[in-house]
């Protein structure tokens, strides 16, 4: 080998590079170790809120040392943005995809148009919406020019406003006009994902992502660590919309209030007496089997003092959980759902009839939900719950507030006079005017002020000293420091220019992620300690160098991905774990080579040059057909399943390097030095030389076996079909851990009667998943519904249905939480709305095509002949239809999550690199048996070639099939259905190797040499 000095030199540097990168990782996990033993020592863990305290000392304590401690001239905060980062499924945290509302930018741009063309038009693009791959705007425009007639988009009450003076007048037409409303939609997207930025930076968690996805108005979101899935969940999604508006008094609506309650009552009431005869009557009717006791049974939950009773009795005001009234702008306080009901009361059309005439514009609105001490002393029959308070605002006609959160200039988390956190904001000079009328106004009517955000009222103080000058204004209430926090933080970054819905969101708690990492690492270890065994049991001392090298690949892999700031997830532990039982096949090509030249007599060190430049052009071939897989894995990919891509690419490049110039560079050495190398043991010398197998002769065997498997998968996949996940069918799924053994079906019949949607029972999806107490539940309940509310009513009813088999003192916040030490409860979520499901579909759907196209292509370029490439084809469509057909037969009956997800789609197309990988090494070698033996029969050729392979395929099926069956068995339940699929892979690749690929490009070359003679 030539320049072995500048090899010495790059492996001596890369070896030490990696070492560097790796280095900063293991700096600060001891002071994140640290930084956890201070909070244990230092919080109580017999109080109430211990989880939440420990994470905020622990906070507190990496903030001190921050810039105090350092490593080699790097502070902590410095070597933290340079450490490996851990992706979700290893940390914990939260990851969602955000839909940014173009339908909502193109209404502000319009100026909230009523034009019916307009909005018929923006009716129609959602509809559009639902089969489109285009962004919404597209679909917009197309919507329009079907149904405009002489309707333009520069119309004065469309896009031709004030909003867009500068941009648009009524002389343009639409093309010109559709051009600005693009640059527009896009800005609008591009500040919405500014906002979000920075609110993410101020969150307090570290290496966060945030990136746009396409052009699709789509923004992903990854926050690895994040613990608070609540405080996460309003961070991304609030919109913002700060208003002020002044409220009503609560004289001023005592009057309105009384009719509508008597209204309501008087229609509720008949109903209550009809419903509670006809009940009685029919207990009468089976008076045989004990009458009496039904009767008094009945009328017990008839009784006057009932609760049912009472809230007919008066539906507005018995919902109030108040003894007495307080606070002259406090209309009534209720749990939230209560409160909900009463404002959906007093929005009715009938009910905002009885409104003074002056008043009729008059919105009602619910505070933030908080614990009701401030009404201690008052008999509350909430007291220790959580409840809403109700205001009625002074509204206008355009809905428009006199004030908005736009003249806001900065935003502080402080304290209240009383010492509670609060908010301090301060206004521009607009603002501030504003802010100084309305204040004086307030102050000399005696009425309060509403801070509203997101149509939530924070706080509604009143001003009794005068108008307040200098535009300062407090948000207070019963806040956290936290909540100060993240409110300071919004306000400051500002509103979204549009609504962002939650189409897809993952969420993993830190004890699932502390056990994925646990599973992985023991099943790296384990792989590879069979691996760098097998090899020195195979060949020796070579097996020894090739383990070395093995070593070095593997550091420099992580240093690779330390250095890139690339995302370590289970995945792409995977990943490494795969490549390490591929990338001996390097090895094993070139040990195997140098045996064959042994074998003809050559001399060592000419039998060692010749092996490894005869082994090159296979290695080569091999490596670039499993890289371009991996490569369309990675565009099409996204997540966990990029960073599988991203590992096995790295992987590629790192174990040519090693097995091609570091394996070389100890070889050589033993060479130079005199000592014998055999590249075997004793037991291993023989081994598979001189097979005589006739695998053309067995090939219509091999074809009937194909059929019969490849038919029987098809009659399954058309009868049984597949067990989608969320990933393609949509869907929320949830992993919950019991106390004890479950049974799948029981729960899922459980749960079927409180997922209940327009009357219909939708009992979800429920399969153990891992251990025998631990539940994976998928359901379509409301996916069609967007919004944090409704994430949070699927947990509430999720909670509801599962509660019998949960500890009798347990909550919901207890069920939800993300504690580090959580034993039982909801331990991971996954949320994937219909729309993106359709789009991750397709892109896996092209991912797949795409692969099988250029590795056709490759093969059709590198062997020159299309039988070549109509062989490998084969072989793959073969081994994918076998996958497939397996999952449809066995999913059913298999004790492991068998879904067809992206992580599915991922082994497929590892599959397919493995598969091509495999053949393009026996296609090299029969090529090169053309060219050495021109003048022997096809048929001698290619079993030739096909035997002189044999030891090799054999070798690096093993060793990988090891490394798979290590991670199957102990690397974690998420990725145990992943591995399934890798491990029939790669039994069928091999096999269709031998008995598909060469064969059918045997057949169609035989057949092309007929036809041209």
């Amino acid at each position: 080998m030539q320049n072995k000095g500048l090899v010495k030199l790059f492996a001596f540097l890369f070896g030490l590079v990696s070492i560097y990168q790796l280095s900063f990782t293991f700096f600060t996990n001891s002071v994140e170790n640290e930084a956890e033993e201070y909070a244990i020592n230092k919080v109580d863990n017999t109080v109430a809120n211990y989880v939440q305290e420990r994470a905020e000392v622990e906070a507190k304590y990496l903030d001190s040392v921050a810039n105090a401690k350092k490593f080699i001239g790097f502070t902590y905060a410095e070597a933290k943005k340079k450490e490996l980062n851990k992706g979700l499924d290893l940390k914990g945290g939260i990851n969602v995809i955000l839909q940014i509302s173009v339908k909502d930018i193109l209404k502000g741009l319009a100026e909230k148009s009523k034009d019916p063309t307009f909005n018929t038009a923006l009716e129609n693009a959602d509809q559009l919406q639902k089969n489109a791959d285009e962004p919404y705007v597209e679909s917009f425009f197309e919507a329009f020019d079907a149904i405009k007639g002489d309707k333009k988009l520069a119309s004065p009450d469309i896009f031709a406003n004030r909003t867009l003076d500068d941009d648009i007048d009524i002389t343009m037409d639409d093309e010109t006009v559709k051009k600005v409303i693009r640059e527009k939609v896009d800005d609008a997207i591009v500040s919405a994902f500014e906002v979000l930025r920075k609110r993410i930076d101020e969150f307090g968690v570290t290496q966060p992502n945030i990136q746009r996805l396409g052009n699709s108005g789509r923004i992903l979101v990854e926050l690895p660590g994040a613990k608070d899935v609540q405080r996460a969940r309003e961070l991304v999604s609030q919109t913002a919309q700060l208003e002020f508006w002044e409220t009503y008094n609560t004289d001023k609506l005592v009057n309105f209030l009384t009719q509508a309650n008597n209204l309501i009552r008087e229609e509720q009431a008949p109903k209550a007496e009809k419903e509670t005869t006809e009940a009685v009557q029919d207990t009468t009717a089976t008076a045989e089997e004990d009458t009496s006791s039904k009767i008094d049974a009945l009328l017990d939950t008839v009784d006057t003092d009932s609760t049912a009773v009472e809230v007919v009795a008066n539906p507005i005001f018995d919902l109030d959980v108040r003894e007495a009234s307080r606070g002259r702008n406090v209309l009534g306080v209720y749990s939230k759902e209560d409160g909900e009901k009463v404002v959906a009361y007093l929005n009715r059309p009938d009910i905002r009839a009885l409104l003074p005439a002056e008043m009729r514009y008059t919105k009602f609105l619910l505070g933030r939900e908080v614990d009701l001490k401030a009404y201690e002393g008052r008999n509350v029959r909430l007291l220790g719950q959580k409840g809403v308070e109700l205001y009625a605002i002074n509204a206008n006609r355009d809905n428009t507030p006199p004030l908005s959160g736009d003249v806001i200039t900065d935003a502080q988390g402080s304290f209240s006079q009383n010492g509670e956190p609060s908010v301090d904001m301060q206004m521009n000079t607009r603002g501030s005017k504003i802010w100084e009328d309305m204040t004086g106004k307030a102050s000399k009517e005696n009425t309060n002020i509403a801070i509203v955000l997101d149509d939530i009222v924070y706080s509604a103080p009143g001003v009794s000293k005068g108008a307040i000058v200098g535009g300062r204004s407090e948000i207070s209430g019963d806040f956290t420091i936290l909540e100060t926090k993240d409110l300071a933080n919004v306000l400051r970054a500002g509103k979204l220019p549009a609504s962002a819905d939650i189409i897809q969101s993952e969420i993993v708690g830190p004890s699932l992620g502390q056990e994925a990492i646990d599973s992985g690492i023991m099943s790296f270890l384990i792989a590879l300690s069979l691996v760098l065994i097998w090899m020195v049991f195979y060949y020796g001392k070579a097996g020894i160098f090739a383990d070395i090298a093995l070593a070095l690949n593997i550091l420099l892999i992580f240093g690779v991905l330390a250095g890139l700031g690339a995302v370590l997830t289970l995945p792409g532990i995977a990943g490494i774990v795969l490549t390490i039982g591929m990338s001996v096949d390097a090895n094993v090509l070139i040990f195997e080579r140098v045996r064959e030249e042994l074998t003809k007599g050559k001399g060592m060190k000419q039998a060692v040059a010749d092996g490894f430049n005869n082994a090159l052009s296979s290695i080569l071939d091999a490596n670039i057909t499993t890289g371009l897989t991996a490569l369309i894995l990675f565009i099409f990919g996204t997540g966990p399943i990029k960073g599988f891509a991203t590992t096995l690419l790295v992987g590629i490049v790192t174990s040519l390097f090693t097995a091609i110039f570091i394996t070389r560079l100890f070889v050589d050495w033993q060479v130079e030095k005199g000592n014998k190398l055999d590249f075997a043991t004793a037991m291993t010398k023989n081994l598979f030389r001189n097979m005589t197998v006739d695998f053309l002769g067995k090939r219509k065997v091999a074809y009937i076996i194909s059929f019969l498997i490849v038919a029987g998968g098809l009659a399954s996949l058309a009868t049984q079909g597949l067990n989608p996940g969320v990933d393609f069918s949509g869907g929320r799924s949830y992993v919950v851990r019991f106390e004890k053994s479950m049974n799948a079906s029981e729960v899922s019949n459980t749960l079927a009667d409180v997922f209940v949607e327009d009357g219909v029972k939708l009992p979800p999806n429920v399969k153990t998943f891992g251990e025998d107490n631990q539940l994976k539940i998928t359901t379509k309940y409301k996916i069609d519904v967007s919004g944090t509310e409704v994430d949070e009513e699927v947990e509430q009813k999720l909670f509801e249905g599962l509660k019998s088999y949960l500890p009798a003192d347990f909550t919901l916040e207890q069920f939800v939480d993300s504690a580090e030490d959580k034993e039982i409860g909801r331990m991971s979520s996954v949320k994937v709305g219909p729309t993106i499901a359709d789009d991750i579909f397709k892109a896996s759907l092209w991912s797949i095509f795409g692969s099988l196209i250029v590795v056709f292509l490759y093969i059709l370029l590198r062997f020159r002949r299309w039988q070549f490439s109509l062989g490998a084809v084969a072989a793959v469509f073969h081994d994918v239809l076998i996958v497939l057909g397996v999952f449809s037969i066995f999913w059913k009956i298999m004790p492991f999550n068998m879904e067809i997800d992206q992580a599915f789609i991922a082994a497929i197309l590892t599959v397919i690199g493995y598969s091509l990988n495999d053949t393009v090494v026996v296609f090299d070698r029969i090529r090169e048996f053309m060219n050495d033996h021109p003048t022997w029969e096809f048929s001698k050729t290619v079993n030739s070639a096909l035997n002189s392979t044999l030891s090799r395929t054999l070798n690096t099926s093993l060793t990988t099939l090891v490394v798979l069956l290590a991670i199957f068995i102990f690397g974690g339940e998420s990725i145990r259905g992943f591995m399934f699929a890798l491990i029939v892979g790669v039994l069928v690749g091999t096999y269709s190797s031998l008995f598909i690929a060469t064969p059918v490009m045997y057949d169609t070359t035989k057949k092309a040499d007929k036809e041209k003679t």
